[in-house]
């Protein structure tokens, strides 16, 4: 009788060691499945974040320098060369020139156009819009056509088109080889200064007018650019199926457009 009393003992402690037992793994697997929900949670939550932040970015219109226009346009005309309208002068003719400041066919025509056009824009004759585009981007390793295009965006946004102009050529006598990193931040911002348009690196270390790069090239692209430079004069590709045209035939397209 004894024997069989604590056999049942036995036996009944061990069914409570069992359900015991159970009941820790439950709580373990419980508090598991907790951690992991938690964890999902913390994820969701965070992705949901980072896609709303980046959302409201992509929705938030960029900062636009000063002295530029719509069009993401810097206008170089006869005030910003130093000189005055005559109050009985003919409209000058409008020249857009889209360019890149790491494109070699930019800097070639730069040098063998700029002296025409800034006897053009003096004269009053005409008007010069660059756009600076970073059209080649992946021709540097450190995206150095929208960090130029930013820093002239810093220079105009300070000191106006006169300063840009200044800067322009600076960027184009010292463009460096397609390939590698480009000018540095600093080298940028000592031409910016040379140029007389930066009171603070700040606005070049924080890619200030970065977003407003980027939405100039997209406008390029709407308007159909495939290469740089592209100019119009008067609104019209010169020359006709693009490059780089001569002092000759901008002559020619200004005095069409002139007379039109």
């Amino acid at each position: 009788m004894a024997s069989n009393t604590a056999k049942n003992d036995r036996q009944q402690r061990a069914e409570q060691m069992r359900k015991e037992r159970e009941r820790a793994e439950k709580r373990r697997r419980n508090g598991i499945t907790l951690g992991i929900m938690a964890v999902v949670v913390v994820l969701v939550a965070v992705a949901a974040f980072a896609i709303v932040n980046e959302v409201g970015k992509s929705n938030d219109p960029a900062a636009q320098p000063a002295n530029t226009t719509d069009d993401y346009g810097i206008v170089y005309d006869q005030a910003a060369a130093g000189g005055t309208p005559a109050a009985d002068a003919a409209d000058p003719v409008p020249v857009v020139i889209y360019e890149d400041f790491q494109c070699p066919a930019c800097q070639a025509s730069e040098a063998q156009n700029g002296e025409f056009l800034d006897q053009q824009v003096a004269s009053g004759a005409i008007t010069v819009e660059y756009r600076p585009i970073p059209f080649l981007d992946r021709a540097s390793t450190t995206e150095y056509s929208s960090r130029s295009a930013n820093t002239a965006a810093c220079v105009v946004d300070t000191a106006g088109a006169g300063a840009f102009h200044e800067l322009q050529k600076l960027l184009y006598t010292n463009q460096p080889a397609e390939g590698g990193a480009g000018l540095s931040d600093d080298q940028l911002a000592d031409f910016a200064r040379q140029a007389g348009g930066l009171e603070t690196k700040s606005c070049i270390d924080d890619d200030q007018f970065g977003r407003w790069v980027e939405e100039a090239g997209e406008a390029a692209q709407q308007a159909e650019v495939s290469a740089t430079p592209t100019v119009l004069v008067g609104g019209k590709p010169t020359p006709e199926g693009g490059g780089v045209p001569s002092p000759e035939i901008l002559q020619q397209a200004i005095t069409a457009a002139a007379a039109a």
